[in-house]
């Protein structure tokens, strides 16, 4: 079971939230809380596997929450409530910990999705995230977005970048070319570059690829 504990200040949307994930065979709401102080003292208390923290919280925020946790070296893995995704706090929020972002509002299936993903010890973003707070991502440390990306968009990735066409990558894995087109659309959409050029520069930056032959 996925142990999760939910912390926002509207208890709507925890009673929300509540209700999706209590009714996944796999996953356990633990505890909730209303701000930042009772947030870790349930971490400490109920050590959930997965914490839905918002960062607008009275007493101490989401990101006060998030130094607490490595401050005292707590790691469940955080997926975080937004109603926006405003670059800086992209940026601040991964170089803290969290693992993923959820927008508030969003379908039920997307909430499950990020729950289960980085309890898996993945990252997880919204597909509608900005260009701007992707370029923020790719400025920070790490590989915060190349971790976004699953399996197949990481072979997708790497066949295109050695100048594969569609066809011929369907082939090799056995997908129809339009499957591949709509694996390259959205890992395309998910690091925020337009062209095979800058993928190929971010792939090669990352150490994905090697310009090597």
């Amino acid at each position: 079971m996925i142990r999760v504990l939910i912390v926002d200040d509207h208890a709507v949307l925890r009673d929300g939230m509540r209700a999706v994930l209590a009714a996944q065979s796999d996953i356990e709401v633990v505890a909730e809380a209303a701000d930042g102080v009772a947030a870790v003292q349930q971490i400490v208390r109920y050590k959930p596997d997965v914490v839905l923290l918002d960062l607008n919280l009275p007493l101490m925020s989401g990101f006060d929450v998030l130094r607490e946790l490595q401050r005292r070296n707590l790691a469940p893995a955080v997926l975080v409530l937004t109603m926006n995704e405003a670059p800086e706090h992209v940026r601040i929020a991964f170089e803290l910990g969290a693992r993923g972002f959820v927008r508030k509002g969003s379908a039920a299936a997307t909430v499950i999705d990020g729950v289960r993903a980085v309890h898996a010890g993945r990252r997880f973003l919204p597909d509608e995230l900005t260009g701007e707070a992707l370029e923020a991502l790719l400025a920070a440390p790490g590989r915060q977005l190349l971790d976004a990306l699953s399996t197949r968009e990481r072979q997708v990735m790497r066949l295109v970048c050695e100048g594969m066409s569609s066809a011929d990558i369907g082939r090799m894995l056995n997908l129809s070319a339009k499957t591949v087109d709509t694996y390259r659309s959205r890992l395309m959409h998910k690091l925020g570059v337009a062209d095979v050029t800058a993928l190929v520069k971010l792939a090669v930056r990352e150490g994905l690829i090697s310009i090597e032959k």
